[in-house]
């Protein structure tokens, strides 16, 4: 009599996508509120600059200690000129942001990234028309942020005013993050810990010289930041720069695109549910309804690029 045979244990590999998949959902949906925390009491661009700062210097010795061979000049200037589009501007305008709107609508705007993907790669890059159900997901999202900015009855003037200064950042945040995608593959960069590290250098560099000229800082400033700001800012080096990041540029090479892009929808959901549970931030019907629309509009722009 032939016995059964045991089961077969989870491929590795196939175990290894759940486990990224669900860090970046998770660990980057938390990062709004972290940001948040981190931003309370101290100016927000001397803290990002802190945070890249620190996050970029042991990912480039980590590269370095591995045996990654210094990168040229040349490769030096273009993760630069990622890291200026990535992390200075675009993470410095989501930073400022934070500063005006919730951390849950915040996510909802910046998820609105696939709509500048393929509205840049349209007119500037690849000029290849989007199919009908992208073009329906574009018009959605932008329905979607007039539900999620426009002031109802219930908003005061300066909170009308707050949401229009927190939306236009994260758009211009959205546009250079876009153009810092589609140019990355134009480029010449070193392999991916050393690009990253120098990227996040690079985005320190200029955060901290832009906020030592518009905000009361001094370079020792850090030593007088809370426990919380302290605190928040190392989950974010960990959490978000370093373990978040691999676990996206793993999914990068080795899972779907379309799985990969679902991040998109996932993190402000996240975002969101963190921001009413830990900082008490109200959801109104209107929110939900712009929320609603927005995610819609991302996911067809998803299924209608593939």
């Amino acid at each position: 009599m032939q016995t059964a045979l045991p089961p077969l244990p989870v491929q590795p590999k196939r175990l290894t996508l759940w486990l990224a998949l669900t860090s970046v959902y998770i660990l980057w949906g938390s990062t709004y509120l972290f940001i948040h925390f981190m931003t309370e009491q101290m100016p927000p661009l001397y803290m990002s600059s802190m945070r890249f700062l620190v996050a970029g210097s042991l990912l480039y010795g980590y590269a370095r200690l591995t045996g990654t061979p210094r990168p040229t000049w040349r490769q030096v200037r273009s993760a630069a000129m990622v890291g200026l589009l990535l992390l200075a501007i675009a993470n410095g305008c989501l930073t400022i942001a934070l500063q005006h709107i919730p951390t849950g609508m915040a996510a909802l705007l910046a998820g609105l990234l696939p709509v500048f993907l393929l509205s840049i790669n349209w007119v500037w890059f690849a000029k290849d028309r989007p199919t009908n159900l992208a073009l329906a997901g574009l018009l959605l999202g932008f329905v979607g942020v007039y539900f999620l900015i426009k002031p109802d009855k219930l908003q005061s003037s300066n909170m009308a005013d707050d949401n229009l200064i927190g939306a236009g950042l994260i758009m211009i945040g959205n546009l250079a993050w876009a153009l810092s995608t589609l140019l990355s593959p134009r480029l010449s960069l070193p392999s991916q810990f050393m690009s990253s590290g120098l990227q996040m250098l690079a985005g320190a560099f200029a955060l901290f010289t832009v906020s030592l000229l518009t905000e009361p800082v001094t370079p020792l400033s850090i030593l007088d930041a809370p426990t919380k700001a302290i605190g928040s800012l190392w989950y974010l080096v960990v959490f978000g720069s370093i373990i978040g990041f691999s676990s996206y540029a793993w999914l990068a090479r080795n899972a779907p695109p379309t799985l990969l892009s679902t991040y998109a929808y996932v993190n402000p959901v996240v975002a969101m549910i963190l921001g009413t549970l830990f900082a008490g931030e109200i959801l109104t019907n209107q929110s939900l309804i712009g929320a609603s629309i927005v995610v819609a509009g991302v996911v067809l722009i998803t299924i209608g690029r593939k």
